[in-house]
């Protein structure tokens, strides 16, 4: 077989090179779980790199959980799949006495699903936030920030704001969870969400991401940048959501 050794403008280590091409062969199923890899001696020769690079790449792909070694049988790639998101099924407010959406969605997908409140404050947002919010110079809002988890382990890092005017004096801006999340207290106090604006980009993590979500390596996030609006197009909340980018799916339905 002829080597595919990567082309040379790729400026990533090797194994990290690898790394990529396995990593993608896992999540697109041609390596199917419960399979073995290729055996070192059919990586080495078809990447043209020594032993030691390719159990670098091995080593990179165990840390992410990809494949595991077991006696007898190599390495083998581990049961896995995509979390697929579709974002439209978590704006709406929750039912009367229903949990957050995104509680309940994940839970039909067959996760355990819980939050985490980390934080609550109220001050001047990031300057991207502001302008989302339309906070002019000196507005402030309400932040909260917490993690999603889904089988015991982070998924997403929730960074949430609302303009202060809105939610001042409410339980958004107090250190506890709210029955059916902040999409149904809104509703209560007037402000439904009628409209929702995603922005979605692949990012290189910030510490505070890269703590939160666990990550094992410096791989991508999928960030999304969402602006609520209600009546009269007016803005009631950004939330700024960081997943890690190689276990997600975003699936976005359109009507023609």
């Amino acid at each position: 077989m002829p080597s595919t050794q990567p082309e040379a403008h790729d400026s990533r280590p090797p194994y990290q090179q690898i790394a990529a091409d396995l990593r993608d062969e896992i999540m697109s199923g041609e390596l199917e779980p419960g399979s073995s890899l290729p055996s070192t001696a059919r990586l080495t020769e078809r990447f043209g790199v020594f032993n030691a690079t390719i159990q670098k790449a091995v080593q990179l792909l165990k840390a992410e959980g990809l494949v595991v070694g077991r006696p007898g049988a190599g390495v083998v790639v581990r049961e896995h799949r995509r979390h697929l998101m579709t974002p439209a099924a978590y704006s709406a407010p929750a039912g009367a006495g229903e949990p957050y959406r995104w509680l309940s969605e994940a839970a039909k997908r067959g996760f355990q699903a819980s939050s985490e409140l980390l934080a609550v404050t109220e001050g001047r947002p990031p300057a991207e936030v502001a302008r989302a919010l339309d906070l002019g110079e000196t507005g402030t809002a309400a932040h909260r920030t917490q993690i999603l988890m889904l089988n015991g382990e982070p998924a997403e890092l929730v960074q949430s704001y609302y303009p202060s005017e809105i939610a001042s004096g409410t339980a958004i801006t107090e250190r506890r969870k709210i029955r059916g999340g902040t999409p149904t207290l809104l509703a209560e106090l007037g402000y439904p969400p009628i409209r929702t604006v995603d922005l979605v980009s692949a990012c290189v993590p910030t510490r505070e991401q890269f703590n939160a979500l666990q990550l094992p390596t410096e791989l991508p996030i999928l960030r999304t940048f969402r602006v609520v609006y209600s009546h009269s197009d007016r803005p009631i909340e950004v939330t700024i959501m960081a997943k890690a980018g190689h276990l997600y799916e975003l699936k976005y339905e359109f009507s023609a």
